[in-house]
């Protein structure tokens, strides 16, 4: 079932931090925290469950940090909702038992309704949440590391 967790949430957020704040940039985790508000116990894993799915990179040393594997706009949030999903555990939809009008009527309606959830999510791109974010006045570096490439 999806559900908007914490750590959901998290994960937008850091991914979309890292891309409107470091473009080409590595980004470290300690700026994203003091930006976001993200219990760094949390962010910590979140990104490298990220970077294992390649939708972050790690950059190592000093100025170190992480950014985007690919283009903004080739990273959509569906993609962050299934590498999450995919840690959290079991999906009460996918749980045997229960009753027969849940099993016939209500799981199948959800799992309807998740999937054309999801479906929306994959034409939401990161560099679409980063546009929103410059619209809405958002302090950040979006407009100086526009998404470029031929």
């Amino acid at each position: 079932m999806l559900r908007l967790t914490k750590k959901l949430l998290f994960a937008i957020e850091a991914v979309l931090d890292i891309a409107y704040n470091g473009g080409a940039q590595p980004v470290q985790s300690g700026e994203i925290t003091g930006r976001q508000g993200i219990p760094r116990r949390y962010l910590e894993q979140v990104l490298q469950q990220l970077v294992r799915a390649g939708i972050l990179e790690g950059v190592r040393g000093p100025k170190g940090g992480y950014r985007l594997a690919r283009e903004r706009r080739r990273v959509t949030v569906a993609e962050i909702v299934r590498v999450v999903r995919a840690l959290e555990g079991s999906d009460p939809l996918e749980e045997e038992g229960g009753a027969e009008l849940g099993r016939q009527v209500v799981r199948p309606l959800w799992a309807e309704l998740q999937e054309q959830l999801m479906a929306q999510l994959d034409n939401v791109t990161i560099e679409e949440l980063c546009r929103r974010a410059h619209e809405a006045g958002v302090a950040g570096d979006y407009a100086s590391r526009l998404d470029f490439s031929i």
